[in-house]
């Protein structure tokens, strides 16, 4: 399997969240992926200029440390933008309300300015990304030049202002982003839907987008099911079960009450006669919530995207190996098992 299957269900047992009808519903389960956008409020710009930008990429980076997001894509328009994450962690409520929040202190504090900076709480939509990615990504990086009125051609003088926008993670996929401007959390797994290897997967994606240009583009959007799921008939079941049922809530308890430093000393106990740094690997991402960046550097990874690789293999493997999966469920059940009631 290629990228993240959100209709997969994962061995942490998922969290399912159903707020009050007057705001967005959110569901939230490991490893789930999402398209997430945010408008200014009163449609105001929330980003004035280039440090703006930075800012807010840097807010991000530091959003993705502190809550192990993993960063599909993104780009920011003068008064939204767009996200593509995935949440190993089953907290995609809690990371981008941090986002949201700490980015709009940096934001007034600069423009020495009052006030709320985004306009109600963000969108997110569920998505399959086996069966969405790759028109999701187009989605995301065609927004400087998409034209409003969508029944209308990308037009074709608009490319090489596109081929030069540095503020979505279209050059990072296409590889042409010069030295250091990719920043070093994004993660580009993704591009693998375009192509087994890397520099085929490149050439398909150049390839891709250009053929936008002088046409229009169906926006993904137009398929979501309940204004919420981005999916097949799995992950529609599966979130609509989520939704109706109990499932998931004791974890739900568990994960707003328990203190993190607690968590992690439990499972650095668990796991300290364990012989398989695989699954000490799995076990402090997945159960302790560590840093995956904090964890890439103790593992000899590049990034976290490699630790979020490695995790995402060994559950896989999991399914064909009952020993393996056992003691994975083990592990969780004795850290689920000292919840505080």
């Amino acid at each position: 399997m290629r990228g993240v299957n959100a209709s997969h269900l994962t061995i942490c047992p998922p969290v399912g969240i159903v707020p009050s009808m007057s705001r967005p519903l959110r569901v939230e389960f490991d490893d789930a992926a999402y398209h997430v956008t945010a408008r200014g409020n009163e449609r105001k710009e929330i980003f004035r200029d280039d440090a703006d930008r930075r800012r807010f990429l840097e807010t991000l980076g530091a959003c993705r440390e502190r809550f192990g997001l993993v960063v599909h894509a993104y780009c920011l328009m003068p008064n939204h933008y767009h996200l593509l994450v995935q949440t190993p962690r089953a907290n995609l409520s809690r990371a981008v309300g941090w986002l949201q929040t700490t980015y709009c202190v940096r934001f007034n504090r600069r423009h020495r300015r009052a006030g709320h900076l985004v306009q109600g709480r963000f969108k997110a939509h569920l998505i399959d990304a086996d069966e969405y990615a790759r028109a999701l990504v187009q989605y995301v990086h065609l927004n400087p030049v998409r034209p409003r009125d969508r029944s209308r051609a990308v037009p074709r003088d608009r490319k090489r202002f596109f081929e030069s926008f540095r503020w979505s993670s279209h050059r990072a996929y296409a590889g042409s982003a010069g030295k250091g401007e990719a920043p070093d959390w994004l993660c580009i797994e993704w591009l693998s839907y375009w192509g087994d290897r890397k520099g085929q997967a490149v050439r398909g994606y150049v390839a891709d987008l250009d053929s936008c240009f002088g046409a229009p583009i169906k926006s993904p959007l137009d398929d979501l099911r309940g204004g919420l799921v981005l999916g097949g008939e799995a992950l529609w079941k599966k979130v609509t079960t989520l939704l109706s049922g109990r499932a998931g809530r004791q974890e739900l308890r568990w994960s707003r009450r328990e203190n993190a430093d607690e968590v992690v000393a439990r499972v650095t106990k668990l796991i300290q006669d364990e012989p398989d740094r695989r699954v000490k690997l799995w076990a402090r991402a997945r159960l302790a919530g560590e840093p995956l960046t904090q964890l890439a550097g103790e593992h000899g990874y590049a990034d976290a995207s490699g630790v979020h690789q490695a995790v995402a293999r060994l559950e896989a493997r999991a399914k064909d190996n009952g020993a393996l999966q056992q003691k994975l469920e083990r592990l969780q059940k004795a850290v689920m098992s000292n919840v505080k009631r």
